[in-house]
């Protein structure tokens, strides 16, 4: 049968009262459970199960566990042009090459806000700051990224994640080809994991409802975690996981936010911790490894949250690609999660708890599969048997194959290289 698309923020909680089922096809023998249902497929209170049973429907309106959040009326965002100057550029106090340049941009990664635009002497020229212009020529607009992530209304019971991988199709089982009966799917799409499985390689295959199956390295998830004991029951904290490359913002122990995010290349590690937010802005300039070939200057970085030091949660206007690892160290987020997250914070009583780990590659296992590890081709065995086994334990090969999988999956989110 059909393997509609499903509704990304209409996607329910599924609970055991009042369920109704709704045949994709008659089969005989088998009798509906309650009445024969015409929600329509991916309706608000219809979930798919299968190709034989198809959607299971409710009889009672379901909360629903996401909503899109809404943008901020008062954000500069919208209204903000964002530019990366070519290298070697001067920089003059008018828009006229007659006069001397104030200064050369030097070469390096370097991008500014455009603050007005001027034609002068058959030539458009840019202001970048007051005082200071520059030729179109030597400016590459900018465009922000419009992801954002997701609200929670309530608690989700499941992991839940984008893909980070554009135009992929998802396999009908999984560890084989993708279906070409199956549609494209785009970067960004919300999907929640309703199983996994392992392959022969060692990679992660998940489950995403409709018959779809999508390998790990096309995924990017979140977890619910339990709150530090540091953290009060009513205060704000996130958690920014190195591993998915991903943050989920909570209101004590409930889930609020999340998004994708990209942290430190591994030249530049995130650090791992408990921190709190010492210092923000609602815009600030970022600079770093002068006179080296990796030497960066930013201007207006947006919404900028410093918690480590001088490592903080911010926007990321020059770039759109989060999920993997991109920064110096930073957690850049896309900028309109950034300003979700810097105005949700500053209602919080205290500094905002910034929690940062890099979750366990097999955490789905443990935490929905009882602690056991299932393959592709059958075979189960427990997740703890690599602590547990010795040279004279049956376990023994168990460890070595969990360890094995372990070393897999160290390095998933590749550096970016753009």
């Amino acid at each position: 049968m059909a393997n509609p698309e499903i509704d990304t923020f209409m996607v329910n909680e599924r609970k055991t009262s009042k369920l109704m089922i709704r045949y994709g096809a008659l089969i005989g023998g088998i009798v509906m459970l309650l009445a024969v249902l015409t929600a329509p497929a991916g309706a608000a209170d219809c979930d798919y199960v299968n190709a034989v049973i198809g959607y299971a429907c409710y009889a009672d309106p379901q909360p629903t566990v996401f909503r899109q959040p809404q943008e901020f009326k008062d954000s500069f965002l919208a209204r903000t042009v964002y530019a990366r100057v070519a290298d070697l550029t001067n920089v003059y106090p008018s828009p006229s090459s007659a006069t001397p340049p104030v200064r050369n941009v030097g070469d390096g990664y370097l991008w500014v806000t455009v603050m007005g635009r001027v034609e002068s002497g058959g030539e458009i020229w840019y202001q970048i700051n007051p005082g200071e212009y520059v030729r179109a020529a030597d400016l590459s607009m900018g465009e922000i990224s419009e992801f954002i992530g997701i609200e929670l209304n309530v608690q989700p019971s499941r992991p839940f994640g984008w893909l980070v991988s554009d135009g992929v199709r998802p396999s009908s089982a999984p560890g084989v080809e993708p279906d070409t009966t199956f549609a494209r799917m785009s970067r960004y799409t919300l999907v929640q994991i309703f199983d996994a499985k392992l392959d022969d390689e060692g990679w992660i295959w998940y489950d995403i409802g409709g018959g779809r199956w999508m390998k790990q390295t096309h995924m990017s998830l979140v977890n619910i975690s339990q709150r530090p004991e540091e953290v009060g029951p009513d205060e704000y904290w996130v958690e920014v996981d190195l591993y998915e490359q991903s943050l989920a913002a909570y209101v004590g122990d409930r889930m609020v936010f999340a998004t994708l995010v990209s942290s430190g290349l591994n030249r530049w590690p995130t650090n791992e911790g408990l921190f709190q937010v010492w210092d923000r802005h609602t815009a600030t300039k970022m600079s770093g490894a002068e006179g080296k070939v990796d030497y960066y200057f930013i201007e207006d970085v947006p919404h900028t949250m410093f918690f480590d030091y001088d490592i903080a949660l911010h926007g990321a206007y020059w770039h759109d690609r989060f999920g993997y690892k991109h920064s110096h160290g930073c957690v850049n987020m896309p900028p309109k999660a950034s300003e979700w997250v810097f105005n949700w914070s500053a209602e919080a009583e205290n500094d905002l708890w910034v929690k940062v780990i890099t979750s366990d590659p097999l955490h789905y296992f443990r935490d929905f599969n009882d602690g056991m590890v299932e393959t592709i081709s059958g075979d189960v065995y427990p997740l703890g048997a690599a602590d547990e086994a010795d040279e004279s334990s049956s376990l023994e090969l168990i460890g070595d194959r969990v360890a094995w999988l372990l070393e897999v999956q160290a390095n998933i989110r590749w550096e970016s290289e753009s």
